[in-house]
């Protein structure tokens, strides 16, 4: 069965973690300001609810591949056996900035287990993307998707990233077994899916 949790539930856990979360955004972060203030949104925004999928119903694992942000290929084979977390995101996208640091925590939390991080640009271009990860410290790689969506659509048929962001985690077969979609509000929810994921593949 599919658990999803209200938006009230993300409402809430957001009024508990709101305060550490701007903190963290630069003061002269106008797109970050801007989204707080809940003024100027260009884009669709998830309302930040969560999705479990139970490991009986997950669907096929699902292929993707692309170029990262440095240049490299990167496919859903090189992840094989790993539990992979999926970032939808893009550099002018203002949940994307004021998530991006919790993000990659929690990457660095898990940079001794068998967990991959990928993010999959939706809008910018590779020195963009890289710019970004220079500002916010994110280390792990993008998958600049901008040109053809080929990414985008590997997912369309499960989960679909139709918020900006969304974030992913795949179980060590490549399935989709949880989504957050907008603002992860509550790293919490995030590290218990990558930990639930693990646990199932030990």
């Amino acid at each position: 069965m599919i658990t999803r949790f209200s938006s009230v539930l993300a409402a809430a856990l957001a009024t508990v973690t709101a305060t550490a979360l701007l903190a963290g955004c630069s003061a002269n972060d106008s797109l970050a300001e801007t989204y707080r203030e809940g003024t100027g949104q260009g884009y669709i925004s998830g309302d930040g609810a969560f999705t479990v999928i139970a490991e009986a119903d997950r669907a096929e694992p699902i292929a993707f591949e692309g170029i990262t942000d440095s240049g490299e290929s990167l496919s859903s084979d090189d992840l094989v056996g790993q539990v992979v977390v999926v970032n939808f995101w893009y550099a002018s996208c203002p949940p994307c900035r004021l998530e991006a640091p919790d993000l990659e925590a929690l990457s660095q939390q898990f940079a001794d287990d068998p967990v991959s991080f990928v993010g999959v640009n939706i809008y910018d271009q590779a020195p963009t993307a890289l710019a970004f990860a220079e500002e916010f410290g994110v280390t792990y790689p993008s998958l600049i998707d901008a040109n053809d969506g080929a990414v985008r659509l590997a997912f369309a048929g499960q989960v679909a990233p139709n918020a900006v962001p969304t974030t992913l985690v795949l179980d060590a077969e490549g399935r989709v077994a949880g989504r957050v979609s907008g603002l992860l509000t509550e790293p919490s929810v995030l590290r218990s899916m990558i930990s639930d994921a693990l646990a199932e593949a030990s």
